[in-house]
């Protein structure tokens, strides 16, 4: 008598794959390279862009993805060290339940999986991820049901941490209260006076770092309109630097250095009684495509990509929580608004001012964290062209090194009139200070 046992379609067709299979002892592992994860981080970046998600939030939408593949990676390979136990709250991941899982595979399905569920166009993840797996089944359907079971596990084990980091609890507190009586506090800019953006951010969970004020920078240069006091001499600076650039003209270095590390996704248009937005890639976007330079370049595999692109995104996502801690903490106006007000009403920073407070400056903290990660993974003399900005109609630029790179990054908001020298020379030095930590004390590969 036959007992007979009711499988679902996954069971089915994994089993039914098997049998195929092991009547064909010529079907191939399935391949999985560095080209197909910069494929998925390349195709998140551009929906950020179309969905329009403010610099910290799209730090998050990098970092978990990241650390998922990443997970899947360290299951196997003995180089590299499983980030549970070292970040916040990351508990260890299931284990590999088969030797017939391909991790590559798994990781990517994973990355996918978590992308997906942190973007507003789901569809377009759904999509790509669909074509993938219709590839994949056709090659091997037996090691393809395996590894994607595993990669959702993961995905889902991944969610559930991610979940608890504060991010929903901080979506319904209270938004940033413009206080008009004291002219040393942030107001909301033109041409579109957005709120503040993302005012409680200092209160998501931390990845490396102990606290959000670890590395406090000193305050700004005490608020005073005295012609003689340091802030007014900084004001000034703005002032006056932007009204030289101007008289160059377009085609100035100054100009392009600001054009080309802009990166506000928030930038208005008005044309008439209609305003629309220009989509940019955020800051911490285009560390991610400097990630993808030095990777492409040094021919890494699949696994030193994910290494790579994962501990990059985790030092962005820290400095972020460390800047927005200080930029809520000191409120400071910006330079537009002081200079419309004292100096010259009809003046226009070269670059649209950001809508959040002053000091310090974004770009120059998760410059400085950025560029020390990757320096202490690809070496500090590393030449590299970057055509990051290329999609939106700028030129390539060359660097000698991934810190003259986050140097001029971090000079290109006194170029574009929207930071004070202050915000950008302490903003560098905490940055750095955040990258060094992460260095330091996250170990990802094994001695």
């Amino acid at each position: 008598m036959f007992r007979f046992i009711k499988l679902n379609k996954i069971s089915a067709a994994l089993v039914i794959g098997i049998l195929l299979q092991s009547c064909n002892s010529q079907v191939e592992s399935i391949s999985i390279t560095a080209k197909d994860f910069y494929k998925s981080v390349d195709l998140v970046t551009k929906i950020m862009v179309h969905d329009i998600f403010s610099p910290p939030v799209a730090s998050r939408i990098y970092v978990y993805p990241n650390i998922a593949a990443y997970e899947i990676i360290a299951q196997k390979d003995t180089i590299y060290k499983p980030l549970a136990g070292q970040l916040s709250d990351l508990k260890p991941i299931p284990k590999l339940d088969s030797r017939r899982i391909n991790v590559k595979l798994a990781a990517l399905v994973a990355h996918m999986e978590l992308s997906k569920s942190l973007v507003f166009s789901e569809g377009i993840v759904t999509h790509y991820r669909d074509s993938l797996y219709n590839i994949w089944k056709n090659k091997n359907i037996a090691e393809f049901t395996l590894s994607k079971a595993y990669g959702l596990k993961v995905a889902n084990h991944l969610k559930d941490w991610m979940n608890t980091d504060n991010y929903n609890q901080t979506r319904t507190m209270p938004k940033y209260n413009v206080d008009t009586s004291d002219s040393s506090r942030w107001q909301p800019t033109p041409p579109a006076y957005i709120d503040g953006i993302e005012p409680n951010w200092d209160k998501m969970r931390l990845l490396v770092l102990n606290t959000a004020s670890q590395f406090k920078p000193i305050p700004p240069p005490e608020f005073s309109l005295e012609k003689d006091s340091q802030f007014y001499k900084e004001l000034i600076e703005v002032y006056s630097v932007n009204q030289d650039i101007s008289q160059k003209g377009d085609t100035s270095k100054e100009i392009e250095i600001a054009q080309f590390w802009d990166c506000n996704p928030y930038v208005s248009v008005t044309k008439g009684h209609l305003m629309f937005a220009t989509k940019k890639i955020t800051p911490g976007a285009h560390w991610i495509g400097i990630t993808e330079i030095a990777c492409k370049k040094n021919n890494v595999v699949f696994e030193e990509a994910v290494y790579a692109y994962t501990k990059t995104s985790i030092a962005l996502f820290d400095a972020f929580i460390s800047c927005w801690d200080e930029k809520y903490r000191s409120n400071l106006i910006r330079p537009e608004t002081l200079i419309n007000q004292y100096i010259d009403e009809k003046w226009k920073p070269i670059l649209q001012t950001p809508p959040f407070p002053e000091y310090t400056s974004g770009h120059s903290v998760v410059s400085g964290a950025a560029s020390t990660v990757l320096t202490s993974l690809f070496g500090d003399q590393f030449t590299f062209n970057d055509d990051t900005e290329t999609a939106y109609g700028l030129p390539v630029r060359f660097f000698s090194s991934f810190n003259k790179a986050a140097e001029e990054a971090a000079v290109s908001r006194l170029y574009g009139g929207i930071h004070y020298r202050a915000a950008i020379d302490e903003g560098l030095l905490q940055g750095r200070n955040v990258g060094n930590f992460v260095v330091r004390n996250l170990i990802m590969k094994k001695p």
